[in-house]
């Protein structure tokens, strides 16, 4: 099969993120001929490339437009009116998805438990929930812990204002104002369409947080303090396959993935991460569709530990976009 891997401008600036090699290398070991093209700042260039090249498949890795997260799904309805087949989610999956304040919305509606929350921007209210402090104020259109830092906890309405303002300032958006969630940090993969299944679950385990501080996923925590020094919060936290789980609560988390994938009418794969209170309430912190496939990335982790090795991960993946397209 012809397939374009479609990514972000900025998948190729330095350092070059491995998961194009990675892909491509697996794409062609399942018998694929392979075409990377960046989304670059110009939407012309992109339909004469598309439309000059006719793949059989867009593998979609595309996570911005123009350098902004909240364009996404704009791509992939791109890609819809130019009737071209590709991975992962609708437009419609990604905006319900990618707009945080979306996601709960939906999710109440299901049943689902995500914190209470309120939108704010500049002094007007989207919508006020009854809320209690601390809070975790975010943008609400970000991904990859973009704009949540240690100061994102707020205990008081001066330090709560103070966050509203800087951060509106800095992404031009409404807030996201959330309960600050209290318990352990969970993954858990999803893949499927007509039949839907949870990978093994993932655990961010803080047991070597700094002590003091609010038990969050950081940027700083994520990515490390400037992208080369890694800081105590990175350093704090890692990945790992709980082993304390009950058979019971493994099965209510993975249960609570499944239904918000569906709720949230993603496709193919996503990741939905979770926190879990000491009552054992599972609460969804965010949806992401299309979520990060690199060979060490939590999703491809749980794969493979439910059997699906990177290149047959990949394989299920194309399978799952190209039976849609069959029907």
């Amino acid at each position: 099969m012809k397939i374009t891997v479609l990514h972000s401008k900025d998948a190729l600036d330095p350092p070059v993120d491995p998961i194009l090699d990675q892909l491509d290398a697996a794409l062609a070991t399942n018998g694929h001929a392979v075409r990377k093209l960046a989304v670059d700042d110009a939407v012309q260039p992109l339909i004469d490339e598309l439309t000059k090249e006719q793949p059989e498949l867009v593998f979609n890795l595309a996570e911005s437009f123009r350098g902004k997260s909240a364009l996404e799904s704009n791509v992939a309805a791109l890609l819809n009116l130019l009737d071209l087949r590709y991975t992962g989610s609708s437009p419609a999956g990604l905006i319900l998805a990618g707009d945080k304040t979306l996601t709960k919305k939906v999710l109440a509606f299901h049943g689902i438990l995500s914190a209470k929350f309120a939108t704010m921007y500049r002094g007007q209210s989207d919508w006020v929930g009854d809320i209690k402090f601390p809070l975790l104020v975010k943008p609400p259109q970000e991904d990859a812990s973009l704009g949540i830092t240690q100061k994102s906890i707020v205990n008081d309405v001066k330090e709560l204002l103070d966050v509203i303002s800087s951060t509106q300032q800095e992404y031009q958006s409404a807030v996201l104002v959330e309960e600050f969630i209290d318990g352990r940090e969970f993954y858990v993969g999803v893949i499927g369409n007509s039949k839907v299944e949870a990978l093994p679950i993932i655990e961010l385990d803080f047991s070597k947080f700094p002590a003091g501080l609010p038990k969050i996923a950081s940027w700083e925590a994520k990515w490390g303090d400037d992208g080369d020094e890694k800081g105590a919060e990175f350093e704090g936290t890692k990945s790992i396959f709980p082993t304390d789980l009950s058979e019971e609560l493994t099965t209510k988390i993975q249960q609570v993935a499944i239904d918000s994938f569906q709720a949230l009418r993603l496709r193919d794969y996503a990741r939905i991460d979770l926190r879990v209170t000491a009552k054992e309430e599972v609460y969804v912190i965010e949806a992401n569709p299309n979520c990060y496939l690199e060979q060490n990335s939590e999703f491809a982790r749980a794969a493979q530990k439910a059997g699906l090795e990177y290149p047959a991960l990949i394989a299920r993946i194309v399978e799952l976009a190209s039976a849609r397209y069959s029907r």
